[in-house]
């Protein structure tokens, strides 16, 4: 009979595996079932192991009522992400029904930009000039006062401004922009975000109804995280974006609670301008304008495609700056009249837009580590313990139930191996801006993502996170270690003391795997590889010679050449001709076997420009599709922990 639950659930599993995605009550289901497990299980823990009778001290009471309200948050947090999930868009169909209006609307394209170095704007400026789409206007708004940059917009004849103050810092930027743009859209670029040609002839379409306010795009990224970076996952595991970009997004977009991201974006001016331009109030302009929109009629909708690619934040102070912004702005919009809880917005779109997830995924990270160090050194349970079998028929389908859920729902975007650890490793940082951002929600200045050659490079050390990380991990284990000498014990060998050395195990290994996040990987390159894999010529004189292009950055390429030509590009320069870009000089620096690494030497600007537009075009990716079986990161976990 105990066993019985957990069947059931492997049976309803086993059932829709192979099922698509899409279908919609399948779908349903399969979110609905974790929720339902989950109800089951509070009331059990509620009325059973809670709300009974004894003799513990206060404090021991106390804890027991605080772990089940933390419950309560981590249930509230599933149940919201899982309604987000029951349902799924795709509008690829849809762009490709619409027909481009007549005559052709003008549109302005904005890349705001503040101090984001060369190596990044020439990219996405470069690539804006070459968006397939006649009547458009690039605007660069530098914050940052560069003489250097408005001479490279002249060069590339686009727009450039600045104003005398930086006043609301992004938001004020692009307002102070609208008052010199005249189209009738605006597409918007970060400074890192390099847009496709077809982005506008995309998009466009969708402003037919004329209640769309907002395109959105996801954002996609031509570098590896700091999560795959640390943990040596480049291959095999997504970025840490993914989830969102690639499922959340679209299933919030099936609720119309999708909402702008601020960067790969276009937006209806009519509808910038109802709402008095963009809202400055936050620090997350982009959330707030999807909510100002909201109320004024215009919806944010999400095209599911792949338009445009950027960085991903390369380091870890990247990483938490970003974060931290994100966390503060979704924070501050509850103080806000404009925000979730102000007036004019439905009660789905309320708990839609609610912050959930910001405010109780740190606390229940941070409580799980808590739980045993309590009952290992303290020996206060979590609750009031009936029997090993209870947990067997009441928590572990809950368990089950999420994890087969999730596995379904999204794939290998999702994998507790790598998830534990870096919400383990974000708690620590993030943990005290959600409370400070509850006491004092404004007041901090908003703070540009460190993206380039302006990151910080090098090995550095999260010496905050590490310490916390390493003292937890030190008390886990020194709790271990007092309770299995009986003269030392803490609490006795009861029921529940094999599940608490089990869950402080599995809590040493979390906490080892976050400690190495803390560790900045290496950057190889200075510019990413794009995979290629596609034919050339090499020049070398009066000879030519195919090869095969594997990868190629804007700074050079590896090709593979046969034996029989390796030995002849030893002796100096030759030239390479290149699909779209023409034949383009190429110094050799590296050869091994039949593999020759050259870096390349442009014959003018505009060269290198159509190479900036060749490989971010959006044909070519820098990773080989990601293989995340739990085998594959296993082992790469193994091998980083032990071999570095």
């Amino acid at each position: 009979m105990d066993y019985i639950p957990l069947l059931l659930v492997s049976g309803f599993f086993l059932w829709v595996w192979d099922a698509p995605r899409t279908h919609h009550k399948l779908r349903q289901m399969v979110c609905l079932l974790p929720v339902l497990l989950c109800i089951q299980y509070m009331s059990w823990r509620l009325i059973n192991t809670v709300w009974t009778e004894s003799d513990d001290s206060l404090l021991a009471q106390s804890w027991i009522w605080g772990v089940w309200s933390i419950e309560v948050l981590a249930c509230i947090e599933v149940a919201v992400f899982l309604l987000i999930m029951s349902r799924t868009n795709t509008r690829s169909k849809q762009a490709d029904q619409h027909q481009m209006p007549s005559p052709l609307p003008a549109v302005d394209i904005f890349i705001p930009t503040y101090n984001e170095p060369l190596d990044v704007l020439e990219k996405t400026i470069v690539a804006a000039t070459a968006v397939d789409y006649p009547h458009k206007t690039i605007w660069v708004l530098d914050d940052g006062k560069r003489d250097w940059l408005r001479t490279f917009c002249k060069e590339l004849g686009v727009c450039y401004l600045t104003r005398a103050d930086n006043q609301h810092a992004k938001a004020g930027n692009m307002n102070h922009a609208l008052t010199h743009a005249q189209g009738q859209f605006i597409a918007v670029f970060d400074a890192d975000f390099v847009p496709s040609q077809n982005f506008i002839r995309r998009t466009l379409g969708f402003f037919s109804d004329p209640s769309v306010g907002i395109v959105q795009t996801p954002q996609h990224f031509y570098n590896k995280d700091p999560i795959q970076t640390n943990l040596g996952l480049m291959q095999i595991y997504p970025d840490e974006q993914r989830l969102f970009f690639d499922h959340m997004a679209a299933s919030r977009d099936a609720w119309q609670a999708a909402f702008c991201c601020g960067s790969c974006s276009i937006m209806r001016r009519q509808a910038v301008d109802a709402i008095g331009g963009i809202p400055t109030q936050s620090i997350t302009e982009d959330l707030l304008t999807t909510l100002v929109m909201l109320r004024k009629g215009y919806q944010t909708i999400y095209l599911n495609e792949r338009l445009s690619v950027g960085l991903a934040a390369e380091s870890i102070e990247g990483f938490f700056v970003q974060r931290e912004r994100w966390c503060r702005g979704a924070i501050q919009s509850l103080f806000l009249n404009a925000g979730p809880l102000g007036p004019g917005l439905s009660t789905m779109q309320r708990i839609l837009f609610f912050p959930t997830s910001w405010l109780t995924q740190y606390t229940v990270r941070l409580m799980l580590i808590a739980i045993p160090l309590a009952y290992l050194l303290l020996g206060w349970l979590p609750f009031h313990f009936t029997d090993t079998a209870d947990m067997v028929f009441y928590q572990l389908p809950v368990f089950l139930s999420f994890f087969l859920a999730m596995r379904w729902l999204i794939g290998g975007h999702f994998s507790p191996l790598v998830s534990g650890p870096v919400g383990l490793f974000s708690s620590f940082r993030l943990g005290p801006t959600v409370v400070a951002s509850l006491i004092k929600p404004f007041g901090k200045p908003f703070k540009v993502t460190p993206k380039g050659s302006g990151a910080s490079s090098g090995r550095q050390v999260d010496l905050f996170s590490l310490g916390m990380i390493l003292a937890c991990m030190g008390l886990t284990l020194m709790g271990l270690l007092l309770n299995v000498v009986p003269e030392l014990a803490v609490v006795s060998h009861d029921e529940f003391f094999p599940i608490a050395m089990f869950w402080s195990m599995l809590n040493v290994i979390s906490l080892g795997l976050a400690a190495l996040l803390c560790f900045e990987g290496p950057r190889l390159r200075k510019e990413e590889r794009f995979l290629l894999a596609e034919a050339g010529v090499v020049h070398d004189g009066e000879s030519n010679y195919p090869v095969q292009i594997i990868d190629a950055s804007v700074d050079g390429c590896k090709l593979a050449i046969s034996q029989a030509d390796s030995a002849l590009f030893k002796k100096g320069t030759a030239s390479l001709t290149v699909q779209n870009v023409g034949r383009v000089m190429i110094q050799p620096v590296r050869q091994n076997q039949a593999l020759l690494a050259a870096t390349f030497e442009y014959n003018s600007k505009a060269q290198r420009n159509a190479m900036i537009c060749k490989l971010f075009s959006g044909r070519y990716t820098t990773v080989s599709p990601a293989d995340s079986s739990t085998r594959q990161l296993i082992s790469s976990l193994w091998e980083k922990t032990f071999n570095g």
